[in-house]
């Protein structure tokens, strides 16, 4: 079970972060920041890709980011995002769930610079109902994630 793999990861790391679970979905950035009563922008979403030259990668970034064509091509070269089915084949989570902890396939993790705008967000874990709170700097550092700058600019 994928909420499973999220809490084996944290006890593997002795990191003592709360897995919050509700009763209603939280499987889009709307729906998560209606049941958290967070701004859009809080919710932590994380993208799978594969890139051209066959590497498949997760971008975590913040809810309200959209992806900037020309900076993901200067940082990663050509690539698209994958389709629900292997997205969830390669990281063991659903879609809807789908984050950068307890991941069935050995995956590098890059976080978008736009999530340090905030002291607290919202990944989920593992499950279209679960979420963790964790700062950005704690994210990157637990997932050993790489910051790049990919998404567009906020005014």
């Amino acid at each position: 079970m994928s909420l499973e793999s999220v809490k084996a990861f944290f006890a593997a790391r002795q990191a003592d972060i709360a897995i919050i679970e509700l009763d209603v979905s939280t499987a889009t950035v709307a729906e998560a920041a209606a049941a958290h009563g967070v701004e859009p922008g809080r919710i932590a979403k994380t993208l799978a890709f594969r890139l051209n030259d066959g590497r498949d990668v997760i971008l975590v970034a913040r809810g309200d980011a959209r992806i900037d064509n020309r900076k993901f091509k200067d940082a990663f070269g050509k690539g698209k995002m994958l389709p629900p089915d292997e997205v969830e084949a390669i990281t063991g989570h659903p879609v809807g769930g789908v984050c950068p902890f307890g991941l069935a396939s050995e995956l590098p993790v890059y976080l978008d610079v736009s999530m340090q705008a905030y002291d607290e967000v919202l990944p989920a874990a593992g499950a279209v109902h679960s979420a963790v709170r964790i700062s950005p700097e704690r994210l990157g550092e637990i997932t050993a994630g790489q910051w790049v700058d990919v998404c567009q600019a906020f005014a």
